[in-house]
Order: C-alpha cells, then sequence, then structure tokens
C-alpha cells in the first residue's frame, strides 16, 4: 500500500515532520510517499493563502494519480479536502478530520490546541457539523517557524494549552496544526486525556478506507468530472479534468 503524505505548503521541513510521524504510525506493508507543491505560500496563515494553496496541492496531487492507494492532507486546514476527493480516484484523507472524528469516539466532547489564531478551526469544525462536540479552541503563543527551531519551547507552549483544554472539559485534544505532528509521545504523560496526533490518525483512517475498497462514486458532488477544458493548468491536473489520467 502506498499513501501520499501531501503538505499544501511548500516547507519541506514541515513536509518531513508530517512523514516521519506517518511512517511512526504506518501499519507493515505500508510505504509514505511525502510530496510538497511545488508553488504556494511557505506557510498557510491566512484564507487567503489556504485558497492560493489549494491550487498547488491539487496539482500535487493530480501527479500522483493513479500511482497512490490513498493520500493523507498534510495541512491542519484541510485545505481542498472535498476537491481533492473529487479529483482523485483513491481515498483521500484530512489529518484534522480523522482526529476530530476519532475524538468522538473517545469522548463526549473535544479540544483543539493549535499556534496561532483558532477562528479558522472553528470554521473547519462547524463545517464537519460537530460544533456541538467541541469543548474548546486554544491558540499558544508560536508559529510553525518557531516549533522547527525551538521545538522545546513550543512542547512547553502546547502542553499548557493542552491544561487549559482538559480544565475546560475536553475528554481529548487534538493536535491542531501539521507541525504538531510527532509531539504526542513526548506529552502523553503529562496529560490525563488522550492526545490526537492528525497524522496519526489520518494514516490509520487511510489504511482503513483501502482496506474497505469502496468503489469510486458515479454521481453526486465527489463524482470526477468529465470532459472539461482549461488553461495553464499542469498536464497531470489538465487530463484529470478532461477525464483521463
Amino acid at each position: 500500500m502506498r499513501i501520499l503524505v501531501a503538505n499544501a505548503n511548500t516547507t519541506e521541513a514541515i513536509t518531513a515532520r508530517c512523514a516521519d510521524a506517518a511512517r511512526a504510525a504506518a501499519g507493515a506493508g505500508t510505504e509514505i510517499v511525502p510530496g510538497t507543491p511545488r508553488f504556494g505560500p511557505a506557510v498557510i496563515s491566512s484564507g487567503l493563502e489556504n485558497a492560493i494553496a489549494a491550487h498547488g496541492l491539487l496539482d500535487l496531487l493530480a501527479g500522483h494519480a493513479g500511482q497512490v492507494d490513498a493520500v493523507v492532507l498534510a495541512v491542519s486546514l484541510d485545505t481542498a479536502l472535498q476537491a481533492a476527493r473529487q479529483l482523485m480516484p483513491c481515498p483521500v484523507v484530512g489529518m484534522t478530520e480523522a482526529a476530530c472524528l476519532t475524538a468522538c469516539m473517545l469522548g463526549n466532547r473535544f479540544g483543539l490546541v493549535t499556534f496561532g489564531h483558532t477562528e479558522s478551526y472553528r470554521q473547519l469544525i462547524e463545517g464537519y457539523g460537530l460544533s456541538a462536540r467541541l469543548s474548546g479552541l486554544v491558540g499558544v503563543d508560536s508559529t510553525p517557524q518557531r516549533a522547527l527551531t525551538d521545538p522545546e519551547g513550543a512542547l512547553r507552549a502546547v502542553a499548557e494549552g493542552v491544561a487549559e483544554l482538559v480544565a475546560g472539559g475536553a475528554d481529548s485534544v487534538v493536535l491542531g496544526g501539521a507541525a504538531l505532528a510527532g509531539m504526542e509521545p513526548s506529552l502523553r504523560q503529562a496529560s490525563p486525556v488522550p492526545l490526537l496526533d492528525g497524522m496519526i490518525c489520518g494514516v490509520r483512517m487511510a489504511e482503513a478506507l483501502v482496506a474497505l475498497a469502496p468503489p469510486k462514486p458515479r454521481h453526486g458532488p465527489m463524482a470526477p468530472v468529465r470532459g472539461r477544458e482549461s488553461a495553464g493548468l499542469s498536464p497531470a491536473l489538465a487530463a484529470l479534468l478532461r477525464g483521463g489520467s
């Protein structure tokens, strides 16, 4: 089984961190294929950058269509998730959706800790229909870039955020952000509730979906498009819009 771990920003260090977390979670016989877009924002930190990143991500995925068995989006805003599911012939899993759905199976309410602002996550979780299960959101004073240069400081900040969410009634806590991938083992002992790494949840859900072997929808919003012309797109992406490969 081959799973593409697809970053939506162009920071290779974040791709590598997510790929390492994915390999640690993957079962025997699963190959993790890391992917970074060839264009787009270095780090997604605004709605505008997220919209730009969607094109770069879909371009990346198109280049792997038919070559992987599943995709895990290594981007905490699950950038272009629905479009990716329509585009690709295989299952596509968003890391934050996977972690939030897992949290719903572990308790009544979950919290989410991330770096910086939280409103985008509130909107994302609302879009998944899970607002009633959300106990709270905490944005700690750190950034993805700082987490790469000062991992110990980032761990301390995230641990404080976890403690705040637990005090607010969270039965589990989602580690929201690709830059938080791989932190869970270091935080586990100090946390009184389960901590959910989106890459771990995403890879294991992707493996389960491959094993279920669901057919590609032929009708509805997830059905592939056919006969669509375009201009300026990569050959691979243009071919998928036309209905080719």
